[in-house]
């Protein structure tokens, strides 16, 4: 209990105490004692004097060895520029980083320049959206005309009357039945049928049609 621990402290305390000043005595010697007791109180002894003996104590820088002083320099220098070069590195590479930044803004700034149409439509001006309706008025044009002319290639050519017969029946005209027979001659060639003589199996000579020979 704290009754025993403060019985227990006092008798140490003089102990202490009393050892310290036999040694005093006997030796010669600064001594500064120093208690704590249970309670939190402090209970100090020196000789001469308490003060003199820590100031004293506290004003010592102790002694160290020449070599390991030169050592310790050594090692603190080395380390120190090696943080150097390492502080050097980062700012290099900090500065070529901001450096290529500069040039990515300033390419971007560039192609914003040259494809400003590419923007978003929120991020143009009122000069830039009147050009981009005039430009898509212009595209939607050119695509219109565009789609015109190839519809206008892709219309197959119609097929004209043929007249079959001799010369005095010739005012009889016969189309053909399927469409697709009109393209059996190639481009450069006339289709003309009044030159084919045996396409109907006559000579255009007789006054008397033939049977058809088409197969």
């Amino acid at each position: 209990n704290e009754s025993n621990l403060q019985v227990t402290f006092s008798k140490r305390r003089c102990g202490l105490f009393k050892k310290a000043s036999e040694l005093c005595t006997l030796c010669g010697v600064d001594v500064a004692l120093v208690v704590f007791s249970p309670s939190g109180k402090t209970f100090s002894y020196g000789h001469p004097n308490v003060d003199t003996v820590i100031d004293r104590y506290l004003s010592q820088v102790p002694s160290q060895n020449n070599d390991t002083m030169q050592f310790i320099e050594a090692r603190r220098n080395a380390n120190v520029n090696e943080l150097n070069d390492q502080l050097t590195q980062i700012n290099n590479t900090l500065d070529d980083v901001k450096k290529h930044g500069d040039e990515l803004r300033h390419l971007h700034k560039e192609i914003k320049a040259l494809f400003w149409w590419a923007c978003p439509i929120g991020g143009m001006n009122r000069v830039e959206l009147e050009f981009l309706k005039k430009a898509l008025k212009e595209l939607k044009n050119l695509v219109a005309q565009h789609v015109t002319g190839i519809a206008i290639q892709d219309v197959p050519s119609q097929t004209l009357p043929f007249f079959a017969g001799n010369a005095s029946s010739s005012d009889i005209p016969l189309y053909m039945s399927n469409p697709r027979q009109a393209q059996i001659f190639p481009p450069q060639l006339p289709q003309n049928h009044m030159l084919q003589s045996n396409l109907f199996g006559y000579n255009n000579i007789g006054g008397e049609y033939g049977i058809p020979e088409f197969f």
